[in-house]
């Protein structure tokens, strides 16, 4: 054989053996793929995947509509892509992979619900790969031009979430007439660019006004607080969305809110739930419960065989007045001013909202008595037995609203009040943090229902410990907190043990037992934090510590050293 054939027929034999491996691959591959296709599933299936965490409040109100909107013989999941908290490239990369390898493993779902930016444009981008020819659901969308765009296509549908600044700013300057300009508070996430974007687009409605900005993304947590410090006071401020600083701070609703409420010296304005009630007086709100509700009926509509094509592809932000009476009083602003029909936080009732439904009926009762006065007993009875009844749904709202209702502890809200009132008694106590170890892997392994049966049975073994000197709470996601309610080492040391102990006895998951484990972090008032605020993050730090360490493990924060 001549060396030009002979250098052809090695060529040959060579690209042979590279391509070999990659179609008898390709074959397995094909072969697997039809061996695990899933059977037809027994029920409707609609899938919500989040942008942010299911912590971000708006998130929590969002999931509320969508469930009271979903059907009860729906199977509903959840998937958060956490991007306020880390948003790049890897991110985004690790949740399409750990997401597609879950969808290959259940059976596939009838609608995708999205909520926010972020999860819009991730299932733009892997529509194919993971969602093709499933319905599409979008709210809480701030891109308008995205959501437009999107829409085109005859399976997606959606609606917005349209931050009115013209709504507010004109109910801002009926509340201030005299306003000079008009101040925005940003950050340059996706969200916060979009509302930028939005912010200034109305400064041409209202030329009398000056519009600028706090970008928080380029200010370190002092220059944050130098800025707000410096607003004059004849400005309109605006909270828009502030997750960062540029010292790599990162914010929840809660903090940020605490940090305006405390430096601004004017109230401020909000276009979204998360923060009014706490120090925001409010304003024109995309109300994110009546937006999942929405995305929820739509869903329903299309599982009952509706074409997802009849639907208005945008639908309109639905947007609220929600205000707090204490701002308003705080800043010496007249409540008639409020908006007809706005809901109003912090409320104080007048005379008459407070006793109407006494008053009337105890009116006609003496009328009825100075009438017929052999009937004096049985109405007597009647009004006492109103009184009773009153009473009785008073004490039933007001233990429904300190209680969580999954695992029937205390809640977050009763949490804050209960520690703020020990703390003002000047009195020594603990705080003992604790995070379920690889609770995400238990709901990506056994389902959101298992996680929800561990977190009710570890709820339940919490407060079965609970006595004078330590109090269960639940926290937030798989976290519990519990207040150390004592001085003395050894009963603190004897109530940490019975903590430890909640995990001696397996877990069912999915029916069959499991050994569940958990992180503790103890901080103790006043060693190592006077505030609320530092003790919880003292105890979270040496939680987070006990988490990195190994997990299954109590920390100290006192004894964390350099780590601190």
């Amino acid at each position: 054989m001549n060396p030009k054939r002979l250098k052809i027929f090695i060529s040959l034999l060579l690209l042979l053996h590279f391509l070999l491996p990659s179609i008898q691959f390709g074959c397995l591959s094909a072969m697997s793929l039809k061996a695990a296709e899933p059977p037809a599933p027994d029920s409707d299936r609609v899938l919500f995947i989040s942008s942010y965490s299911y912590g971000w409040d708006t998130v929590q109100f969002q999931i509320e509509g969508i469930q009271a909107g979903i059907g009860q013989d729906v199977v509903l999941d959840y998937e958060f892509m956490d991007t306020k908290r880390v948003d790049d490239e890897t991110s985004a990369r690790q949740f399409y992979e750990g997401l597609s390898y879950r969808l290959s493993l259940v059976e596939p779902y009838d609608v995708i619900i999205l909520g926010d930016d972020a999860a819009l444009l991730f299932a733009l981008k892997y529509r194919d790969q993971l969602f093709y020819g499933i319905p599409l659901i979008f709210q809480g969308v701030n891109n308008e031009e995205l959501a437009i765009q999107a829409a085109k296509d005859p399976l997606i549908a959606g609606i917005l979430e349209k931050l009115s600044f013209e709504e507010n700013i004109n109910f801002a300057r009926r509340l201030f007439p005299d306003a000079k300009r008009v101040v925005g508070i940003f950050d340059d996430t996706i969200t916060g660019q979009a509302e930028r974007t939005s912010f200034y687009q109305n400064a041409a409605l209202f030329p009398e006004l000056t519009f600028s900005e706090i970008n928080t993304s380029v200010l370190t947590s002092e220059g944050l607080k130098t800025a707000l410090k410096n607003i004059p006071k004849d400005t309109i401020l605006i909270y828009a969305i502030m997750t960062q600083d540029a010292s790599g701070k990162t914010y929840t609703n809660r903090e940020a809110t605490r940090l305006i409420s405390e430096y601004a010296c004017m109230p401020a304005f909000r276009m979204v739930s998360g923060g009014i009630g706490e120090g925001l007086l409010g304003g024109n709100i995309v109300s994110m419960e009546l937006s999942g509700k929405l995305a929820a009926d739509i869903a329903m509509q299309i599982l009952s065989g509706t074409d997802p094509a009849s639907f208005d592809q945008v639908m309109d932000s639905p947007n609220i007045y929600c205000i707090d009476e204490s701002v308003m009083k705080q800043f010496g602003l007249p409540l008639s001013l409020i908006p007809e029909g706005a809901v109003i936080i912090n409320h104080t009732p007048t005379f008459w909202e407070q006793y109407s439904t006494i008053l009337l009926p105890a009116f006609l009762i003496i009328l009825c008595l100075s009438l017929i006065s052999a009937l004096m007993f049985v109405d007597n009875r009647k009004r006492r037995r109103l009184v009773t009844d009153l009473k009785r749904t008073q004490q039933q709202l007001r233990v429904s609203n300190e209680h969580d209702f999954l695992t029937g502890l205390e809640n977050r809200s009763k949490f804050t009040a209960d520690l703020a009132q020990y703390l003002e008694h000047g009195l020594p106590c603990g705080l003992v943090m604790l995070d379920i170890d690889n609770f995400k892997k238990i709901n990506d392994t056994y389902g959101h229902t298992a996680g929800d049966a561990a977190l009710r049975e570890l709820g339940q073994r919490l407060n079965a410990i609970a006595d004078d000197f330590l109090r269960p709470y639940r926290f937030a996601g798989d976290e519990f907190i519990l207040i150390l309610k004592t001085g003395d080492a050894s009963m603190g040391k004897k109530s940490l043990s019975r903590c430890i102990a909640v995990f001696d006895k397996p877990i069912l998951l999915a029916g069959k037992p499991h050994m569940v484990s958990g992180s503790f972090g103890v901080a103790f008032s006043p060693q190592d934090a006077a505030s609320a605020e530092q003790l919880i993050i003292c105890a979270d730090n040496a939680m987070y510590y006990s988490k990195t360490h190994g997990k299954n493990m109590l920390s100290f924060y006192n004894a964390l050293g350099d780590e601190n």
